[in-house]
């Protein structure tokens, strides 16, 4: 762990990226272009891919509509949507603002996972708006990346686009945050000796992470009567009457809380074996005789970016076993890009049709099987962004089980979707490589 005595340092760190952004964003003007995946031989071959050639597939595709992930760009395509009202930590900044990020996730779902990904900020606030829009886009895309969106409506818009829609919805401020926690809590359990069904586990804040990584950790097991989520105004449980207009938070305040834990995060930590945290930047907003008051062998998942709610260290001196952050120079960092690129590209290779719990679960699973197998520690729970290998291994176990839960549409056995996956994530890292080396993407 980190001295304390570097917290200074550690703070400054934090601000780093920020400042090379400022330089390399209008160096750039922004991160990803559109780049053509077919020959141009000579003049003529514009006649195949245009005029008059086209009107073939065109045809061909209005016959059976099914033929456009066949001949077209669309089985490898998806778009990433936001109305710009919950943008990283900086709130509701517009969708103008929000594009340098959709376009970075653009650059991720390319590098990562090898797909193509279109970021689209959309002036529509209101959510049925919003959603008739992504409805409308539907014949372009294989599928659909919801991002920054504020919640409760976070909530409404997916579950209404994934019930309206037969590609892929997913909401990464959500189901990908709770795909890459569960899989650092499978092995978080393993290395404390502890088992999902038993722990109690408190979520300290109701968002839309918590919200998603609580539905997903009850259909991994959990048990509802041991999970408590605490919002601003302390423990969900079925006495609270100012949750009018907050289904999720109401259907959890019903279900969960059994043994009807009404204060704040001081009550609830006690005794709790599990904490995953995602309220505000710290240090110091989780307190150390909080962590101290829990379970022997705490896992505690500090997830506020760009410092966690404890310092890792602090969280460890009061008694925790493990301790996860968002912060790539701590160990056990709890990144969404370890998820959502393989995820897709696991659901696009069989063109499922949606995105399951079931397939979040595999996903998880698998993540967490990748890390056992290079070895498990307090400090190592999960593979980090860098081990390029677990992508492809994450997209099989996506697609199998998608053909497991009846969505997939193009069904095939593991090792055929490994080896594809293998295949078009190399060739995707390999082209931006050689853009570089050629000097197509000029160096700053």
């Amino acid at each position: 762990m980190t001295p304390r005595n570097d917290t200074r340092e550690l703070l400054e760190k934090a601000d780093r990226p920020a400042e090379e952004a400022m330089k390399l964003h209008p160096f750039y003007r922004g991160k990803v272009q559109v780049a053509l995946k077919c020959p141009v031989r000579s003049v003529d071959d514009f006649a195949v891919w245009y005029t008059p050639g086209v009107a073939a597939p065109c045809r061909a595709i209005h016959d059976d509509a099914s033929l456009s992930f066949s001949y077209t760009n669309r089985a490898n395509t998806i778009a990433v949507i936001s109305d710009g009202t919950r943008v990283l930590g900086l709130g509701d900044i517009g969708p103008e603002a929000a594009m340098p990020v959709m376009e970075g996730k653009a650059l991720l779902f390319k590098y990562l996972g090898g797909v193509d990904a279109v970021p689209l900020c959309l002036d529509a606030s209101d959510p049925d708006r919003f959603i008739q829009t992504v409805l409308a886009l539907q014949p372009s895309f294989g599928g659909i990346n919801l991002e920054d969106i504020a919640q409760p409506k976070c909530f409404r818009i997916l579950d209404e686009l994934r019930e309206r829609m037969d590609i892929p919805v997913w909401h990464d401020d959500q189901q990908g945050t709770a795909a890459v926690n569960l899989a650092g809590l499978f092995n978080a359990l393993r290395v404390v000796g502890k088992k999902m069904e038993s722990v109690r586990i408190v979520l300290l804040g109701a968002g839309a992470a918590n919200i998603a990584t609580a539905r997903l950790l009850l259909a991994a097991g959990a048990d509802p009567d041991n999970l408590v989520l605490v919002d601003s105004r302390g423990a969900l449980h079925s006495g609270r009457t100012d949750l009018d207009g907050q289904p999720e938070k109401r259907r959890f305040a019903d279900t969960t809380n059994a043994r009807g834990c009404t204060g704040g995060p001081e009550e609830a930590m006690k005794g709790a074996d599990v904490v995953f945290s995602y309220t505000k930047p710290g240090p110091d907003v989780i307190r150390k005789e909080w962590v101290a008051s829990m379970a022997d062998g705490g896992v505690l998942f500090a997830c506020a970016n760009p410092v966690p709610e404890i310092w890792p260290w602090d969280a460890k001196e009061a008694g925790a076993a493990v301790v996860a952050t968002g912060r790539s120079d701590f160990p056990n960092q709890v990144n969404n890009s370890l998820g959502f690129p393989a995820i897709f590209r696991g659901a696009l290779d069989v063109q499922a049709s949606t995105i399951t719990d079931g397939m979040c679960i595999a996903a998880s699973r698998e993540l967490a099987e990748c890390a056992v197998e290079k070895g498990i520690s307090a400090d190592h729970l999960i593979p980090t962004m860098d081990e390029g290998w677990v992508y492809p291994r994450v997209a099989a176990a996506v697609g199998v089980q998608a053909a497991s839960d009846n969505v997939a549409r193009r069904p095939m056995d593991r090792d055929r979707i490994l080896e594809g996956a293998e295949k078009i994530i190399r060739a995707s890292r390999e082209m931006a490589q050689n853009l570089v080396r050629e000097g197509f993407i000029p160096l700053p």
